[in-house]
């Protein structure tokens, strides 16, 4: 006889590893908005103009520098917050998946259960 508990955690296991990736990818995807490009813009456009006025690239290299790792640093920041958030959502979308799908199936079971008694009953 099939365990229950056994197949629920099963189930579980493998939903939760599902929405890990799902929303590891969805953040990933979301880290580099049009925030941080405008941030790297603004930071590209700064270098260029003290370049163009002659500041000495000793100084302006670390500028740049610094600006690249806050940029990098609001998207590492902004995948995490959205991770929280879209794991959330997709475990959410999971369950009702397999709520729609358990329901299914317990129809179709009750389908075979009245077909069979109709059969031993002819």
């Amino acid at each position: 006889m099939v365990d229950e508990a056994g197949v629920t955690k099963a189930i579980s296991l493998e939903m939760a590893q599902t929405a890990v990736q799902r929303a590891s990818y969805r953040a990933k995807a979301a880290r580099w908005d049009l925030d941080v490009a405008v941030f790297f813009f603004a930071i590209l456009t700064i270098v260029i103009i003290l370049l163009f006025q002659g500041v000495e690239i000793e100084f302006v290299a670390p500028a740049a520098i610094v600006g690249l790792a806050l940029g990098w640093l609001m998207g590492w920041r902004k995948e995490k917050q959205l991770y929280g958030l879209f794991y959330e959502e997709e475990l959410a979308k999971l369950d009702q998946e397999l709520e729609k799908t358990m329901g299914t199936m317990g129809e179709m079971i009750a389908e075979k259960v009245q077909r069979t008694r109709h059969e031993r009953l002819q």
